[in-house]
């Protein structure tokens, strides 16, 4: 019975710190000390006292509810948790959850944020009809993509929307020299060796959509790594390949340590790659969850997309 009473006050408290903390970072963002960063620190100081009195007030009523019967004070606690959890689901707390997120992840956050929201902006601009074609015709390789993506521990929609960005599920042999469902160039021998493995055969071959796309999760797997798990940094680097160093021979080259600054010194690069793979990813993940493509700009599609979630970056909520 303790243990359930301090599990509902926990739950409680933590969903009403981050809801107290998300919405005054919204309502008082900005660098301005009296307009901004004062009120913030006074409303932190504010809640503070209003904890305190909370389990002072608390300490007295489970006293009185204990008088009555042990069972009182636990339930009256996990009903305070359900009633959070309640709140916790609807679209409001989603926002200042996202915005309390944003306060505590600093710079890293507001690049994900800013990230995340252009690849909402690039699944906006699809076109419906044309994305759900491309998706019925990737349901031919589903098999041989998720048997990949098991193989090498990555996101199955990742490696759907680096299919699409890179054959939009149609194979073919192209003139810059990519082959297959996954327009396989330059491979490191390293990663040609643990697709082998995998595999378990000695002969691949670029044409056998399976074997494409074990060379593919084992590439973009091989990439993750070298980045450091920096998704963004991650599907630039397969795009670019080994050719020229790839891309952290480019980062060291200009000192770039993230997404951010690498992006002037990329030129004639397509920069705009790891968008069009997380946009089409995104589309899959509806898909899958949802069995549609929700409009973004209709109604409250926006946060239920956002609700889902970008593969490979932590979903709004």
């Amino acid at each position: 019975m303790l243990a359930l009473e301090i599990l509902g006050l926990s739950v409680t408290a933590i969903s009403l710190i981050i809801a107290l903390l998300g919405y005054s970072a919204n309502r008082f963002s900005g660098t301005s000390f009296f307009g901004n960063l004062l009120p913030f620190a006074i409303g932190i100081l504010v809640m503070v006292v209003i904890t305190a009195l909370f389990l002072v007030g608390w300490w007295k009523l489970r006293q009185w509810l204990q008088s009555r019967t042990e069972f009182l004070a636990p339930l009256m606690a996990a009903g305070l948790a359900l009633l959070i959890g309640w709140f916790v689901v609807q679209d409001e707390f989603a926002m200042a959850y996202g915005s309390f997120r944003t306060l505590v992840g600093g710079k890293q956050e507001a690049g994900r944020v800013t990230i995340a929201h252009q690849v909402y902006a690039a699944y906006r601009r699809y076109n419906s009809a044309q994305l759900q074609k491309m998706i019925v015709r990737a349901k031919a390789f589903q098999k041989v993509i998720e048997e990949a993506a098991g193989a090498f521990d990555v996101d199955v929609n990742l490696l759907q929307g680096i299919a699409a960005t890179e054959s939009s599920f149609m194979p073919r042999n192209s003139n810059d020299g990519g082959h297959g469902l996954f327009q396989i160039t330059q491979v490191p021998k390293s990663i040609i060796k643990e697709a082998q493995t995998k595999l378990k055969t000695e002969k691949l071959s670029l044409e056998n959509s399976r074997h494409n796309a074990f060379i593919a999760a084992a590439t973009f797997k091989h990439y993750l790594t070298e980045m450091n798990d920096d998704l963004f940094l991650a599907l630039l680097a397969y795009n670019i390949g080994p050719a020229n160093g790839g891309l952290r021979f480019i980062m060291q080259q200009y000192g770039a340590s993230d997404f951010t600054s690498i992006q002037p010194y990329l030129q004639t690069l397509p920069r705009d790659y790891p968008i069009r793979v997380l946009s089409y990813s995104l589309a899959f993940r509806l898909w899958q969850e949802k069995g549609e493509l929700p409009a973004y700009e209709e109604g409250n599609n926006a946060v239920q997309v956002q609700r889902v979630g970008i593969p490979g970056l932590l979903p709004d909520l």
